[in-house]
C-alpha cells in the first residue's frame, strides 16, 4: 500500500472472471456507481481492482468490495439496488452486515426459487415475525411486507406450525362503489384481494394453492367477513392496514385464538380512510407500543427491492412529506 499524506492506493485480487462480471456488471456500468457513491477511483483489470483517493474513503471502499465479491461468491446476484445499499451500510460502520444480506433462506416458492431478505430491515421483519406472536410492519411498497409475511405463513403451513392461512384485507377503495359492480359479494371484492393471491400462487403453485382453498386451509376475504370469529391454529395476515378505522382494528386483534399468529402490514403515508377518521393502524402502533409479545417493525426507502427508481420515488416522497409538515400545509414550488 502507497501512502501520501492522506491519499492512498490500493490493490484487491479478483478471484475469477465470474467474480468480476458479478461486481461491475458485464459491460463494467458498475464501475460508475462505485466511483460515484464511494467517491475513488476505481481501476480493474489483471486480476486486481486498484482503488485509489482519500485513505479513509479507499478503505471504505475496499471493505464494500471485499464483502459484496463475498456475497458473489455465495453465489447470489447483486444489482445496483444493492450496491447502494451495501454502500450505505459500510458508510455507517456496518460493512461487517453487508454478509447478512441474502443469506438465510426464508423460503422457496412453487418454481425452486429462494425467497431471502435483501437487507437488514427485512431480516428485522421476519426475526420479528418468528419470536412475536403478533408483529407490524410499517413501510413504503415495495419493501416486501405483504411477501414475506406470506412466505412465512406458507412455511409455517408446511410445518404443520399451523392449520391455515387467513390473508385479508379493507376494501376501503371500494367504498360505496361496491354496489355498482357486477357480480356477487365476492367477485367485487376480488380486485382488492388480488396482491394476496398472487403472493400465494407464487409461493405454493396454482394447483396446490386451489386444493388448499378447496379443504378450507386458505381462506382470502375481506376485513368484515373476520367479525364475529375467533381464529385458532392459524397464521393470519391483515394487509392494507392503514385503511383500517380504530373499530376494525380493535376486532381483528381480537379475532386472534389458540396457537395463531398475525402479522399486520401497512403504509401510513397511504392512508385512503375519508378525512376526519383516524387510521386503525397509527392508533394500534400508539396503544400497543411496548406490549409483550408485539413486535412493530418499521421499513423505509432503504428496504425497497423493486426498481431502483422505485427506492428514489419513495425517498423523494418522503423528503417531500417532510417539507410539507415543517411548513404546515402542502409544499409550494
Amino acid at each position: 500500500m502507497e501512502n501520501t499524506a492522506h491519499e492512498a492506493v490500493e490493490r484487491m485480487p479478483i478471484e475469477s472472471a465470474e467474480e468480476f462480471i458479478g461486481l461491475f456488471g458485464l459491460r463494467e456500468e458498475n464501475i460508475a456507481l462505485f466511483r460515484e457513491e464511494l467517491g475513488v477511483e476505481i481501476q480493474a483489470g489483471s486480476g486486481e481492482i486498484v482503488l485509489s483517493g482519500d485513505s479513509d474513503k479507499v478503505e471504505l471502499a475496499r471493505l464494500t468490495l471485499e464483502k459484496m465479491s463475498e456475497i458473489i461468491r455465495r453465489g447470489e446476484t447483486v444489482d445496483r439496488t444493492r450496491i447502494r445499499y451495501a454502500i450505505g451500510l459500510a458508510s455507517e460502520g456496518n460493512a461487517d452486515r453487508i454478509g447478512e444480506i441474502m443469506r438465510d433462506v426464508i423460503a422457496i416458492t412453487s418454481r425452486g426459487r429462494q425467497v431471502k431478505c435483501k437487507t437488514l430491515g427485512q431480516k428485522n421483519y421476519v426475526d420479528a415475525i418468528r419470536q412475536n406472536t403478533c408483529t407490524f410492519a410499517v413501510g413504503p411498497a415495495g419493501t416486501g411486507k405483504t411477501y414475506l409475511a406470506i412466505a412465512m405463513a406458507v412455511v409455517a403451513m408446511k410445518n404443520k406450525e399451523i392449520e391455515r392461512i387467513i390473508l385479508t384485507r379493507p376494501a376501503v377503495e371500494a367504498g360505496e362503489k361496491l354496489g355498482f359492480l357486477p357480480g356477487d359479494l365476492a367477485q367485487k371484492v376480488d380486485p382488492y384481494l388480488r396482491p394476496l393471491y398472487d403472493a400465494l400462487h407464487e409461493m405454493l403453485g396454482l394447483d396446490a394453492y386451489q386444493r388448499l382453498v378447496e379443504r378450507g386451509a386458505i381462506e382470502v376475504a375481506p376485513l368484515a367477513y373476520m367479525r364475529g370469529r375467533t381464529l385458532n391454529d392459524a397464521f393470519i395476515i391483515l394487509d392494507e392496514a392503514q385503511n383500517t378505522t380504530s373499530e376494525q382494528m380493535k376486532m381483528f386483534l381480537t379475532r386472534m385464538g389458540m396457537g395463531s399468529k398475525m402479522v399486520i402490514t401497512g403504509d401510513v403515508t397511504q392512508i385512503d380512510l375519508p378525512i376526519g377518521k383516524k387510521s386503525g393502524l397509527v392508533e394500534a402502533l400508539e396503544v400497543l407500543k411496548g406490549v409483550d409479545d408485539i413486535g412493530i417493525v418499521r421499513l423505509t426507502h432503504r428496504d425497497v427491492v423493486r426498481h431502483e427508481l422505485v427506492q428514489a420515488i419513495v425517498r423523494a416522497y418522503e423528503k417531500y412529506a417532510q417539507r410539507t409538515d415543517r411548513r404546515g400545509g402542502p409544499a409550494r414550488g
